[in-house]
């Protein structure tokens, strides 16, 4: 069903803060509804955890790095002055004995309150996060931060309960090089749980095993860069992660776009993976980019605000701010959702409804667009649009279909690899929903009243548009005309055009 404007909250700004045991990161998002957008992500590779394994305390230098970017962070948000903040600080504070002296220190210095998870929570709010980032999820979720990884059960209809295991790299040795019996301690903690756990797909929450992925990426040429929701076999996880394993420090810094304080945790993040995919039984590894913060801010909005579908909610919220004719999304869904459902489906029924109702608030983004690049800067925007809830071929089936609602209906993509993400099938229906949108929004003008003079319907091997009675000249005019002869091209049918008689 539509999801109605006045059905969302208004938008509120939202500050998260999260202390980490390797990282210090202040994130500024702007909550739509149901749609997490980022505004401002920074990080500070801290290394709070260094040593909390031998020693039992902070490191010096995490602690005197983690207090300076705290201090700045504090500074920002008085700045930004966001509706809500929230903090939270993971394994290493919780675990070494001087965490909460620490976090007194920031208190006395920045007046920020920060609140220590258990492990428990942890695992609880990461599974939330990814929940909030993708629909209907099933499978189990890892979180690796620096000091512990958390899993949790995820279903369609819960969170379940999840652990806590002190399998993060600095408890495992890091920042030394990496021990040959690394993955056997990885297996002994893992092996107790391992059929309360065991799953088909893998959940990935961390920037280490992010970090992996694209690596992964890197080495296939895979054509979008783009980790969330980014699924490989595991067979071919386990490989890349053997492969990093492997690798000396010094081949590792020379991998474009890995830092090298992550150098020195991502082997021991590579072995850990290793350990989970063999001890749960994995068969496919995704990766998520919402973790514990965006847990944290799932849980704050109301049920039926959580109930709503993160990919149509992002796609209102860009339509909205970069169309001009908003009214038109909800007509154009309701006149094309008749012809669209008798269809067979490419992805399923319901997958083939939800991108439906997601691409129709995508029609008229290209507004302010130049007209002769409107194509192609439409496409790159839902291509690339930080939007959860979508898998790396419905967001190319999108991006498709916003392509083809501004260009012609037999002009070939600039970005030919991407297509290589969508089967034959979905490409087909992909140009075939823009030719749809195009005619809509041409045939009425983008009025929703006009819009709704008019119907599409399959008639055997002929498509159909009906006219109400004494509106047939919405249809004169040779770009109109062309609009119908583009749709019934894309559905290999020919086009008739029928005005009902007046009573």
């Amino acid at each position: 069903m539509w999801a109605r404007e006045n059905s969302r909250p208004p938008p509120r700004d939202v500050a998260v803060i999260d202390v980490g045991s390797n990282s210090v990161r202040l994130v500024l998002y702007r909550i739509e509804g149901r749609a997490i957008w980022t505004v401002f992500n920074e990080k500070v590779l801290a290394g709070l955890g260094k040593g909390v394994a031998a020693t039992g305390r902070l490191s010096l230098e995490g602690r005197r790095q983690a207090l300076a970017a705290l201090k700045r962070f504090r500074a920002v948000v008085d700045g930004a002055n966001p509706d809500e903040v929230y903090t939270a600080a993971t394994a290493a504070i919780r675990e070494a004995s001087d965490g909460r002296d620490f976090l007194q220190d920031v208190r006395r210095e920045t007046g920020l309150v920060i609140r220590v998870l258990s492990g428990e929570e942890e695992a609880r709010y990461a599974a939330l996060g990814v929940c909030a980032g993708a629909s209907k999820l099933e499978g189990v979720v890892g979180d690796l931060g620096g000091s512990s990884l958390e899993l949790s059960r995820v279903t369609a209809d819960a969170t379940l309960r999840g652990v806590t295991l002190p399998l993060g790299p600095f408890s495992l040795g890091a920042p030394k090089p990496l021990d040959l019996e690394v993955k056997g301690r990885a297996m002994r903690h893992l092996s107790p749980i391992a059929d309360q756990f065991r799953t088909e797909t893998f959940v990935a929450v961390g920037g280490a095993w992010r970090n992996l992925a694209l690596v992964h990426m890197a080495a296939n040429a895979y054509p979008l860069r783009i980790v969330h929701q980014y699924e490989f076999p595991a067979s071919e996880a386990l490989a890349t992660a053997q492969l990093i394993a492997r690798q000396s420090k010094s081949s590792l810094e020379r991998i474009p776009g890995l830092s090298k304080k992550r150098v020195e945790t991502l082997p021991y993040a590579a072995v850990v993976l290793e350990a989970v995919i063999d001890s749960l039984s994995v068969k496919t590894v995704a990766i998520s980019a919402y973790g514990v913060r965006e847990g944290l801010l799932f849980e704050a909005m109301t049920p039926q605000t959580q109930a709503l579908n993160p990919l149509v909610e992002g796609c209102a919220a860009l339509g909205a701010r970069l169309g001009i004719a908003e009214p038109l999304s909800p007509a154009l869904y309701a006149w094309l959702l008749p012809l669209w459902s008798q269809f067979v489906p490419v992805f399923s029924a319901e997958r083939d409804r939800v991108l439906l109702e997601a691409a129709s608030h995508l029609c008229d983004i290209g507004a302010r667009l130049h007209p002769d690049h409107r194509a192609d800067l439409a496409f790159d925007q839902v291509l690339r649009a930080p939007i959860a809830g979508q898998n790396h071929a419905e967001r190319s089936f999108l991006a498709v279909a916003t392509y083809y609602r501004y260009a012609n209906i037999n002009s070939a993509l600039d970005s030919p690899d991407v297509v290589k993400l969508l089967s034959p099938e979905r490409f087909r229906r992909a140009r075939a929903l823009g030719a749809a949108m195009r005619l809509g929004c041409d045939l009425s003008g983008r009025t929703p009243e006009l819009l709704a003079r008019t119907q599409l319907e399959l008639a055997d091997t002929r498509l159909r548009i009906l006219l109400q009675a004494g509106f047939a000249d919405m249809i004169q005019g040779d770009q109109t005309r062309k609009r119908v002869s583009a749709l019934a091209e894309a559905l290999e049918r020919q086009f008739e055009i029928v005005e009902e008689k007046r009573p």
